[in-house]
């Protein structure tokens, strides 16, 4: 059966990969499974169509056949325990990976989403700029923690698995804020994932949709 994901017409961040549904490509791409895009527009996500299968109208979706899935997590989950390529065989190195995949959505992505919030849709406020270096030091806590964790490991257990996987896509959205190369053993990490050819892949994709946007910046 064919695998549908959903993905921005117009990405808000003209192509450079933060967009949820990279990692999706990348997970497929890592699992060696072809795949077809349907692109939505911002106006498209909020209709009853949409929201059938994404009741937040936010995308990613992924269908195939009668299943449908909404949530990073949830679907590279699936993808991972279904095709080879993302998580190990040793059950207690499997359910590690999937820990990881939890604390990458669960407890270092939601200060990197709260400091978007502030730059994005508050920087007009006048506490804006007593807000920032609070978020800044929340980051920073989370970074610190997970680098110690890291250390001069490639990956953060053993072989590359889909916990770095989503690791790696949520520490992109640091990259414009400068605050991931004060981690030099971070920053590689996120350099690595980068290199693999999957994830060039995936980016080569979504960067193909969202080019001329870009190149009208």
């Amino acid at each position: 059966m064919t695998i549908t994901i959903t993905a921005f017409s117009k990405s808000p961040d003209q192509g450079m990969g933060l967009a949820r549904d990279t990692r999706v490509r990348w997970a497929l791409e890592e699992a060696g499974l072809p795949y077809e895009v349907r692109l939505v527009s911002f106006r498209a996500m909020k209709q009853r169509a949409h929201l059938g299968m994404q009741p937040f109208g936010q995308i990613p979706t992924y269908q195939e056949g009668d299943l449908v899935l909404f949530e990073t997590g949830a679907i590279i989950l699936h993808i991972a325990e279904h095709h080879a390529g993302l998580l190990p065989n040793d059950a207690h190195a499997r359910a590690r990976a999937i820990t990881w995949m939890f604390a990458a959505v669960n407890t270092v992505e939601p200060p990197i989403l709260e400091l978007v919030t502030a730059r994005i849709f508050e920087g007009d406020k006048p506490w804006s700029k007593e807000r920032l270096p609070l978020v800044h030091d929340r980051i920073r806590n989370r970074l610190r923690q997970l680098s110690t964790r890291l250390g001069d490991a490639d990956w953060l257990d053993g072989s590359f698995s889909a916990g770095d996987l989503m690791m790696v896509h949520v520490l992109l959205r640091l990259r414009l804020s400068g605050l991931l190369d004060e981690f030099p053993n971070l920053a590689a990490y996120v350099a690595r994932g980068e290199a693999r050819p999957a994830y060039q892949r995936a980016f080569a994709d979504q960067w193909a949709i969202n080019k001329p946007a870009a190149k009208a910046r």
